[in-house]
């Protein structure tokens, strides 16, 4: 295929050096959205009379036959093509000829390529929120159905309070709520169009870049044309968005992985996500969640890259910029690859009440409240916990614990005490006693079940 620059040049590209510069293997997934911002483009060109009204019928009509055609499959992209902006150009002409020669009046690659990223993108956080929005879902049902589950809450990864298993599981839904408002946030950054930008400086042409920002579904355009093109912030935003994510979907599968473990049984997963030893026939490896944690890494390392790739470039457009393409896509593949087997997973998981339950009754998860039951006795609270902590060290040292601690040892302790206790530090009261906003009670944990329902439903 002839270079679009080759009236310059005496000698060809060395076929190495070719394929090196080349991208349609990576940006040919855009073809849509190429075509479609062309086909924008040459409306405005006929509206501003600087393509006649035939002129933007046949491209038009040329480039609506080549969307079909690759999407039925009757074409094939050419890979020998330098990106897939030359290739939807090339046979455009192929088709229609020097009219086809006509659709590049105004615009330079640079704000082309940056108009189908941002339209690509856009679409593509859609769905990312879409499946987040499933994620949330299926959270939120396996929450509704274990409010009354009872497991040990963790600090340092040390048995701490008593909570309910909903309320751990809310909380990664609020994670999961923030990273839909992060994309969101970050596509009405991006959401401006910067066709008509041409290579650096403008255009000499009249054009009216408001109306194809309009066709394509824009808020409005960039306001400056250097910015424009050189611009890849929304590229870091979102591969941010995405990091954060994967964070999330990291710690969530570290913690299932945990769950699944002998040494825990809170959960067990579908045996459709899970897998099985070489060589130890008892395994059922909760390898999804693993590689969901492993992938973390690399959509981090694609946030790296193109943070790297952009600290040094002077504006304007630099071919640098080609490596935004390969790092934002992958970082997008990964993300939805993984959601798309986490919510499933997430879905059939079943979980092991009892087994939370018996873990919430080791680890003294119930001292803090003997020390409130102190304080409202009039004992101050710092005083409460000094006293508390002497009772947990007795029960450790006879191998009991402070449920079936004789209601004499708590008398000689402090006569503050009575039979009421008891009823204090029982594991259900404990939770249920827990009545702040966000708290893990039940009255609390159905009111943030129901903002979620709205958040989904908003």
């Amino acid at each position: 295929m002839e270079k679009l620059w080759a009236g310059r040049f005496a000698k060809q590209a060395d076929k190495i050096a070719d394929d090196f510069n080349s991208s349609i293997g990576v940006d040919c997934r855009m073809y849509q959205q190429d075509i479609t911002g062309s086909m924008a483009h040459a409306a405005m060109l006929a509206a501003c009379g600087i393509l006649s009204p035939e002129d933007a019928e046949e491209i038009t009509k040329g480039l609506e036959g080549i969307l079909q055609d690759i999407n039925s499959g009757a074409l094939q992209l050419d890979m020998t093509a330098e990106d897939i902006h030359m290739f939807v150009e090339a046979e455009l002409t192929k088709r229609i000829g020097d009219t086809g020669k006509k659709l590049h009046t105004a615009r330079s690659r640079n704000d082309q390529v940056a108009l189908d990223l941002r339209m690509y993108l856009r679409e593509e956080c859609k769905a990312i929120e879409g499946l987040l929005k499933d994620l949330i879902r299926v959270v939120l049902k396996q929450a509704k159905e274990n409010i009354d589950a009872i497991l040990p809450g963790y600090t340092h990864l040390q048995r701490a309070q008593p909570i309910t298993f909903a309320q751990h599981l809310l909380a990664y839904i609020a994670m999961f709520q923030r990273d839909i408002q992060r994309l969101q946030d970050a596509s009405k950054r991006m959401n401006f169009s910067p066709l008509g930008s041409c290579a650096l400086a403008g255009t000499t042409y009249p054009t009216n870049r408001s109306m194809v920002a309009q066709a394509l579904g824009f808020d409005g355009i960039t306001s400056n044309s250097i910015d424009g093109v050189s611009d890849r912030d929304f590229c870091v935003e979102i591969l941010s968005a995405l990091s954060v994510i994967m964070m999330h979907l990291s710690r969530f599968s570290e913690e299932i992985i945990l769950w699944c473990s002998w040494e825990f049984r809170f959960v067990e997963l579908d045996d459709s996500y899970t897998t099985g030893s070489s060589i130890m026939p008892q395994k059922k490896n909760p390898d999804m969640a693993e590689l969901v944690r492993g992938k973390t890494g690399r959509v981090y390392g694609n946030l790296i890259a193109t943070l790297t790739m952009l600290k040094g470039l002077p504006l304007a457009y630099n071919k640098d910029m080609q490596e935004d393409k390969e790092a934002i896509f992958d970082g997008v593949d990964t993300v939805k690859q993984c959601l798309k087997v986490f919510i499933p997973m997430i879905d059939t998981m079943k979980t092991q009440k009892q087994a939370m339950y018996a873990a919430a009754q080791k680890g003294f998860i119930n001292a803090t409240d003997l020390a409130d039951y102190l304080v409202g006795k009039g004992l101050p609270f710092r005083s409460a916990y000094k006293l508390v902590g002497q009772l947990v060290a007795y029960c450790i040292q006879n191998n009991t614990v402070l449920e079936q601690l004789p209601y004499e040892e708590y008398q000689k302790q402090s006569s503050l005490f009575e039979q009421d206790l008891y009823n204090a530090i029982d594991l259900k009261q404990c939770v249920e006693k827990r009545i702040s906003q966000g708290g893990t009670g039940s009255s609390s944990v159905q009111q943030q079940i129901a903002q979620v329902e709205e958040f989904l439903k908003a």
